[in-house]
């Protein structure tokens, strides 16, 4: 395979692209990261825009500090990945920023770029949320001309313990032995108190 995009952000499930990636897809010979910039934010509003709205709303925030946030962690995103993937392999790494409606976005860029394959992240948006924000990797793989690899992020182990995690872990260990010795000196006396 000689070009993969891999669509990025700074959420969990747009984390599990990496292994993904090293695991199913490696080597390849250039990878393209590309982050969309929701300049709206979570809203339905951008999904009833047109053209001529979108456009204008981008000319809107061209120069403002929402839109240099909204640069800023793009590249910081951007940033991680490429790290993580020139690290592991020797593809050549391109990274793209695009602002509007993210699936839309993808599709336009796995075209432009010729992309052979879409990996992206699967949301763990539930309810109200994916209502909101809708289904990515959903639209992108009903609409891609290209395969769509969707990377789901693992289900244990996401969050790191907290002292009172390992405090229950160690009480309930230390209960487990306790039992298990008194047990054992019952079955081999017979009795417990003589």
């Amino acid at each position: 395979m000689k070009k993969v995009l891999i669509a990025v952000d700074d959420t969990k499930g747009s984390k599990a692209v990496l292994s993904t990636f090293f695991n199913l897809v490696n080597p390849v010979q250039e990878v393209v990261l590309l982050n969309v910039e929701r300049l709206e934010g979570e809203s339905l509003m951008i999904d009833m825009l047109g053209d001529a709205e979108l456009s204008t709303l981008r000319e809107m925030v061209r120069d403002s500090e929402h839109k240099k946030a909204l640069d800023a962690r793009a590249g910081k995103v951007l940033d991680f990945y490429r790290k993580e993937i020139e690290e592991s392999c020797r593809a050549s790494v391109k990274t793209v920023i695009r602002e509007g409606i993210p699936a839309e976005e993808i599709l336009k860029a796995a075209d432009e770029e010729g992309a052979e394959l879409i990996i992206l992240g699967q949301s763990r948006q539930k309810g109200f949320g994916r209502l909101v924000g809708g289904n990515v990797a959903k639209d992108v793989q009903q609409q891609g001309k290209v395969p769509v690899l969707i990377a789901k992020a693992a289900s244990m182990c996401e969050e790191p313990y907290s002292w009172r995690d390992a405090y229950a872990a160690v009480s309930i260990t230390t209960a487990i032995i306790f039992c298990m010795f008194l047990l054992g000196v019952i079955l081999e006396k017979g009795t417990f108190l003589h």
